[in-house]
């Protein structure tokens, strides 16, 4: 019986035997031999080494470097789970980056946290599951590791199965910061754009230029991938290979950046941030006749190198929440108020538009009233607008309001003066004239995140505030505020619009695309973007203003001996807290070019809540000009220059009184020695006060416009009162005790000038007077 069972065993199992051996050879045996072959042979992917990027002259600004990265083999990988997991949190734990993205807390295993953000490695889990897809080729865990991990993976292989270590090339920045927002950096695909980069052939570890011309030449930089099919053994190790196709390397790029006037630039703006207590700020430079970048900085700034095979969560958090936004490109993408900078447009429409000539004279008297559009006789109701100096420039041509950058003479440019009959360039002209010189537009330079900037309009502002144009608004956009805005590149080609004759390019930052051998498969050409409507003639003018202000204006301090610089300052107030004087906070801007007689650069220094731009952007400006053109630290100044006669009058046209600013080196034309002295005289404005007295407040000018110290005045009521008072160094007066129980019939005149104008005031209590006397 027991012989009986156990024979009956043994025919059950050889029954089971051979069923299995039927299921394997025959009924499933053609699947098993494929996936037998399958596991004998892989088909891997090689990734191409990017293109290398060069500057102007040759250098190196980013380069490929052999790397190590951990990969898996998806079907090498243990089946068993907890195996699975234990393999994962022994990487998690070496390669510093989390099991998974899914993960809400910190494992007990003592794998990281996953980061989050663009460019942030995904967790092994995630990426392991993306490319079930392809279960036999490697699957890049972790690029660019250290060579000391390589090594202690390699060795554990054994216990690490279905892990590899592959060598693979890897993005390299040599100059870090110094040129970050130019070049981007590379990182793998944002999982929202994956599918549109896998209709292109990329796949999903890839690594693409996530920013700058990283981004702007991808293309052109990534090369085409290589394929090899190899023989493995058992343990997935590779034995031959069968076939293969090289990598292609990605086309090379040449840049017009000089990285010896970048770095110039770099220190430049270092240095100006630092004695101005400032922390952002940006410096861009380019060769006005064709277009070319030079040098374009933004400070703070970032290592690009920090984004190679994907930044650290540490890192990446450093860099988002800083305050001062390393990340953020200002050249390009910052958008701010231009302040006086932005006088060069309203100079050239209005020279263009013959609002104004060369000759015409306007009076900074340092605040001008402007009177109620629907009370124009009642001053109590005018609107006062002031000038940087309050005391007033004295009188203005457009050489000389560029030169020191008067704010009146641009407020009635732009907008007219009813009270002088004065008219300006209006919203529309001036608008028109601003988007001509490329504001409010992107200009075309490819980096991504450039910003529009704001040319505002009268159809803007309904849509936007619901209210409608006022002069004011123009008196602001007229010297650059208000709700104007422009990025630092804006300024830039605006500039080298003025300084090339009128030709607006597109910026460029590309010079050539090579191939491996160096041979130019795409050259890049100077593109017009237009013509801007002013003439060379009237645009000489404005360069002749911009020479001014370096010679004799607000930017004096870079007047080199060696090279003519010409430039416009300018101080932009924007929004923030007022300081102790009342006064808001100011952005810094310069922008320059030279030689004036033969330009070959032009640039725009800004810093950023730097105060004023004659003193933090032009010293900026002067230390990076000092490097172009290889002038020592201390290079001499130019003794005074006094501006030619071809600048200089023949007083046609004046608004206000004849002759020139003496700021601008101006003569004012002589009178016959016998010809009386004439004073016109006018009420400037009319306002409420806290006296109860009525009060008369002016300026003397004499025939240019320059205060007169010394003069009296007889003030007098009805001849019930009288008074002298004479007016300071300034050529201020002031008198606060005029009563209206006096006399309702004040007089106000020059004392002991029979010709002058005699001012007559009917005082109302409580109210002060501000009148000018200026003789003609």
């Amino acid at each position: 019986m027991k012989f009986a069972v156990f024979r009956l065993i043994i025919l059950v199992a050889f029954g089971t035997i051979a069923f299995q051996l039927f299921t394997i050879q025959i009924s499933n045996g053609e699947q098993y031999r494929r996936l037998a072959e399958n596991n004998r042979y892989r088909l891997l992917s090689e990734n191409a080494p990017r293109g290398v990027i060069y500057d102007r002259n040759g250098a190196i600004l980013a380069r490929n470097t052999p790397t190590y990265a951990v990969a898996v083999v998806p079907a090498d990988l243990p089946e068993d789970k907890m195996q699975l997991a234990a393999l994962y949190g022994t990487l998690s734990q070496m390669l510093k980056i989390p099991v998974s993205t899914k993960a809400a807390t910190k494992p007990a295993n003592g794998s990281l946290q996953p980061p989050t953000g663009p460019g942030i490695p995904k967790g092994i889990e995630e990426i392991v599951e993306e490319n079930r897809y392809n279960p036999f080729g490697y699957v890049v865990i972790k690029p660019n590791v250290e060579r000391e991990i390589a090594n202690v993976i390699e060795e554990m292989r054994v216990d690490l199965p279905g892990v590899y270590i592959v060598r693979e090339p890897s993005r390299q920045y040599p100059f870090k910061e110094n040129i970050a927002h130019v070049l981007g950096y590379t990182g793998g695909i944002p999982s929202d754009l994956y599918k549109q980069f896998q209709d292109r052939g990329y796949e999903i570890n890839d690594q693409i230029g996530l920013s700058g011309v990283e981004t702007m030449f991808e293309d052109d930089l990534r090369g085409g991938k290589g394929r090899r099919l190899v023989e493995v053994d058992a343990n997935g190790r590779e034995v031959r290979v069968l076939a293969e196709q090289k990598a292609a390397p990605g086309k090379n790029l040449v840049l017009t950046i000089d990285s010896y006037l970048q770095n110039a630039a770099v220190e430049a703006l270092k240095t100006g941030l630092k004695k101005s207590k400032a922390k952002a700020g940006s410096l861009i430079a380019m060769n006005p006749n064709t277009g070319e970048i030079l040098a374009m900085v933004s400070l703070p700034s970032y290592d690009d190198n920090l984004f190679t095979g994907g930044i650290g969560g540490d890192d990446y958090a450093a860099l988002i929440n800083n305050p001062d936004l390393p990340l953020f490109n200002r050249a390009i993408s910052g958008e701010y108020p231009l302040g006086s900078v932005f006088k060069i447009v309203p100079a050239s429409a209005a020279l263009q538009e013959g609002v104004v000539d060369r000759t015409t004279g306007i009076v900074d008297s340092g605040v001008i009233w402007v009177p109620n559009k629907f009370y124009p006789n009642e001053p109590r109701l005018a609107q006062p607008f002031y000038g940087w100096s309050r005391q007033g420039l004295g009188l203005m041509n457009v050489v000389s309001a560029l030169a020191w950058s008067s704010d009146i003479f641009f407020y009635e440019v732009s907008g007219g003066f009813t009270p002088d009959n004065f008219d300006g360039l209006g919203e529309k002209r001036l608008a028109s004239y601003a988007l001509s010189f490329g504001f409010g537009d992107r200009t075309g330079l490819g980096i991504p995140g450039e910003a529009r900037g704001l040319v505002p309009t009268d159809r803007w502002k309904r849509l936007t505030y619901a209210q409608g144009w006022v002069t004011g608004d123009t008196y602001n956009m007229g010297i650059g505020q208000g709700f104007l805005l422009g990025t630092p590149l804006q300024l830039l080609n605006a500039t080298a619009a003025v300084v090339n004759g009128g030709t607006l390019y597109k910026p460029q930052i590309a010079r050539a695309v090579l191939d491996t051998d160096s041979r130019i498969l795409r050259q890049f050409d100077p593109t017009v973007i237009r013509r801007v409507s002013v003439s060379p003639d009237n645009l000489a003018i404005v360069r002749e203003g911009l020479r001014a202000v370096v010679t004799s204006g607000t930017a004096t301090s870079i007047n080199f001996a060696a090279v003519p610089v010409a430039g416009k300052t300018g101080t932009a107030e924007f929004p923030g807290p007022r300081d102790r004087y009342g006064r808001l906070p100011t952005h810094a801007w310069f922008t320059a070019f030279a030689p004036f007689d033969n330009p070959q650069i032009v640039l725009v220094a800004f810093v950023e809540n730097g105060g004023e731009g004659s003193q933090t952007a032009v010293p900026i400006a002067g230390d990076f000009l000092k490097a172009y053109f290889h002038l020592p630290p201390d290079t001499p100044l130019a003794p005074d220059v006094v501006l030619p006669s071809s600048a200089v009058l023949n007083q046609t046209k004046p608004a206000g009184a004849g002759g020139e600013s003496p700021q601008a080196g101006a003569i004012v034309p002589r009178k016959p020695a016998d010809a009386p002295r004439v004073f016109s005289t006018r009420i400037l404005a009319q306002e409420s006060w806290t006296l109860s007295t009525a009060g008369v407040f002016g300026w003397v000018r004499d025939r240019a416009g320059r205060p007169m110290a010394g003069v009296t005045l007889k003030i007098d009521g009805g001849g019930y009162a009288e008074v002298r008072v004479a007016t300071d160094a300034t050529g201020w007066f002031k008198y606060d005790l005029m009563r209206p129980n006096v006399a309702r019939d004040w007089h106000v005149a020059i004392d002991g000038v029979e010709s002058a104008d005699v001012l007559t005031l009917q005082i109302q209590p409580g109210v002060k007077y501000t009148v000018l006397f200026q003789e003609q």
